[in-house]
């Protein structure tokens, strides 16, 4: 028996393998579909569900490290609010609020389109919790597109952090989605992340394989 767990433990590691190459090879990346959320800081996360508080895990995320937190806030911009936005953690130094286009718009914002922890500049907003409100000066964008990759995915499909590629969606709402970023690090795994807005447009699911590949610019 203890030979069978083995012999079946190995074959499910070969036929991964063998499953990665193909993947690799074809250029085939998962989808990760991201809605609106909010990244804390301490201090702030303190002001809106009291101090010494501590986020409580919901559940994993993609990325290692990251989870989706239990914890939920309102969003309170000029022209009307957001209920019950997601919080993620780990705590960060400083307050980010990402959001979807249509999200903007009904929060009356105009954010830019940036990469992750870029915020100088970006449009503020209130965040309500359970104990408190906090304004943040700035910190809401529009999250880009982009593709996670470990350091070994990266030279497996020839890619270097900042490259961008194009991804290809079939269907009768298929089409292509350019200026996808793509992101290295040694504790990265492959991803790649759009927002709720193009996930609607092209009909595309949680999880779906997309081909891409490199843009030349």
């Amino acid at each position: 028996m203890v030979y069978d767990e083995k012999l079946v433990r190995t074959i499910s590691e070969i036929v991964l393998q063998e499953i990665q190459k193909i993947r690799r090879s074809q250029r085939l990346a998962p989808v990760g579909i991201s809605a609106r959320h909010v990244h804390l800081s301490k201090k702030d996360a303190e002001v809106l569900f009291g101090r010494g508080y501590a986020l409580t895990h919901f559940k994993e995320l993609s990325q290692p490290g990251q989870f989706a937190a239990n914890e939920v806030v309102e969003l309170i911009g000029p022209a009307g609010t957001i209920h019950k936005v997601r919080v993620l953690g780990p705590e960060r130094p400083k307050t980010q609020i990402e959001v979807a286009l249509s999200d903007a718009r009904k929060l009356g914002l105009k954010p830019p389109v940036r990469s992750s922890g870029d915020i100088e500049g970006t449009p503020g907003i209130i965040l309500k919790g359970p104990k408190g409100e906090v304004e943040i000066p700035f910190g809401v964008i529009i999250s880009e597109r982009h593709m996670h990759l470990s350091r070994e995915e990266a030279k497996g499909f020839e890619l270097q952090d900042g490259d961008k590629v194009r991804a290809f969606i079939e269907g009768p709402k298929g089409g292509v989605m350019e200026h996808i970023t793509v992101r290295v690090h040694e504790d990265y795994r492959l991803d790649l992340h759009i927002d709720t807005d193009d996930a609607n447009a092209f009909n595309i699911v949680q999880g779906q394989y997309l081909k891409f590949e490199k843009m030349n610019e």
